[in-house]
């Protein structure tokens, strides 16, 4: 009789044994884009280059191809890589581990924490880039969502899973209004991504605009300005992944993002290096494709929400130039702010005037719309009439509505002004706005 033979060892051995994979060579390096040749692989996936045995590969991903090589972009420095190097697929699209212990860390455009801890807890691995949500699977937004912010709340209010764009030329308050909505607003969750920002700003917002209250609900992802155009973008969708996995546990999350002008110059430097001819003011077709594909992932979904927001940073204060023109036709609404009121020491510098809620007339009730109504139309008389008055050459009783409206203004100033640390409660905000007005 045959003795059966026990293979389980050399099974184990087959199991640990290395498959044979499939190797490109780079070719050449022009700029930031790596040339393989000898390599299948598909858009998107990431492949490891050896470099040396000391260094360690470096992670590159595919985004194009030419005359038969593949075009790779490094998702971290290129120092190191020669002609020659081994370059090997793996089979998969860019990923990051997501879970609730990313909650009150800063994370890089990989994911990978910044602040010293390891990232552990119980997780999944989420693909950085996913369809958006079926249109008829979206729920009606139908619920306010309460920024704190006396000028939003009362005349730009935003609902749950509401998109909005903040538009706004540099230093006139973009992060410190992002900073005071984290810390008031609502929200379950928040996540703020910060792309291509200044090294010494991510920390300075963290402290000082976010503070610890507000980061122990927050996951922030920091991509610096120096870091490669690829990694910039994928911070971007790496966010997005992030607050799509606590939207899908039932949560309502705050996204927010600054600057949406920062990752479309960071497509457009991938896009020029890949050989993409540049349409309006340099930007590539392919920056006018992401942006969509990007911020059409937020919203609402069959069990939670994303409301996103989303600053817009202005060439020379040029509120029609392509980035902020195509952002604008895709989100629900946009907040302007103002220079002009800033340099008068007016904050948040809202110009409510300019700016809009494509939703606020379906949220709130018709009284909350007709009070704000009656406000702009005040602000917007006075407006028109401003200099005629400063310099005294308007006589009181020329124009009884202007008249209403200089006896307001104080007031309505006093207002939409609102200190940093201060926070408004919806109901508080809408009982100011009455009072205002009471007896009209």
């Amino acid at each position: 009789m045959m003795t059966e033979l026990d293979l389980s060892p050399y099974f184990a051995a087959v199991e640990e044994f290395p498959p044979l994979r499939a190797a490109g060579r780079v070719a050449q390096v022009v700029g930031l884009t790596i040339e393989v040749r000898g390599l299948r692989s598909f858009i998107g996936e990431v492949c490891l280059i050896e470099v040396s045995p000391q260094a360690g590969p470096v992670a590159a991903e595919v985004v194009g191809f030419k005359n038969g090589s593949a075009l790779m972009m490094p998702l971290g420095n290129l120092q190191g890589i020669h002609p020659g190097c081994a370059v090997h697929p793996t089979g998969k699209a860019f990923a990051v581990k997501v879970g609730p212990f990313l909650l009150g860390r800063v994370v890089d455009g990989l994911g990978q924490p910044l602040d010293g801890s390891p990232a552990t807890g119980p997780g999944m691995l989420c693909p950085v880039e996913k369809d958006p949500p079926n249109p008829l699977e979206r729920q009606r937004i139908k619920k306010i969502l309460p920024t704190g912010i006396r000028a939003i709340d009362l005349f730009l209010t935003c609902g749950q899973g509401q998109r909005v764009g903040i538009f706004a030329g540099s230093g006139v308050g973009k992060s410190t209004l992002l900073g005071m909505i984290a810390r008031s607003s609502e929200a379950d969750v928040n996540v703020i991504a910060l792309i291509g920002e200044r090294g010494r700003e991510v920390l300075e917002f963290i402290e000082r605009d976010l503070g610890a209250e507000g980061l122990k609900r927050s996951v922030v992802v920091a991509v610096t300005s120096d870091r490669p155009p690829l990694l910039r973008i994928k911070g971007a969708q790496v966010a997005t992944a992030i607050a799509e996995y606590f939207r899908d546990t039932g949560k309502n999350v705050m996204l927010m993002m600054d600057s949406v002008t920062r990752l479309a110059m960071a497509q457009r430097e991938v896009g020029l290096a890949i050989g993409e001819p540049p349409a309006t003011k340099g930007y590539t077709p392919s920056v006018f494709t992401l942006l969509p594909r990007l911020l059409e992932r937020a919203g609402t979904s069959s069990c939670g929400s994303i409301t996103g927001l989303y600053t817009v940073l202005v060439d020379g204060d040029d509120f029609n130039e392509p980035i902020a023109d195509a952002v604008r036709s895709i989100l629900d609404g946009h907040i302007v702010l103002s220079r002009e009121l800033a340099a008068k020491n007016h904050f948040p510098a809202i110009d409510i005037l300019h700016s809009i809620s494509r939703l606020m007339i379906d949220l709130v009730d018709p009284e909350h719309n007709r009070l704000a109504g009656l406000f702009r139309d005040y602000l917007a008389t006075y407006t028109e009439a401003e200099d005629l008055i400063n310099i005294g050459a308007y006589v009181e009783g020329t124009n009884p509505r202007l008249d209403e409206a200089r006896s307001y203004i104080d007031r309505m100033q006093a207002l939409l002004r609102q200190e940093i640390e201060e926070t408004e409660a919806w109901d508080a905000s809408l009982t100011k706005l009455k009072q205002l007005f009471a007896g009209e």
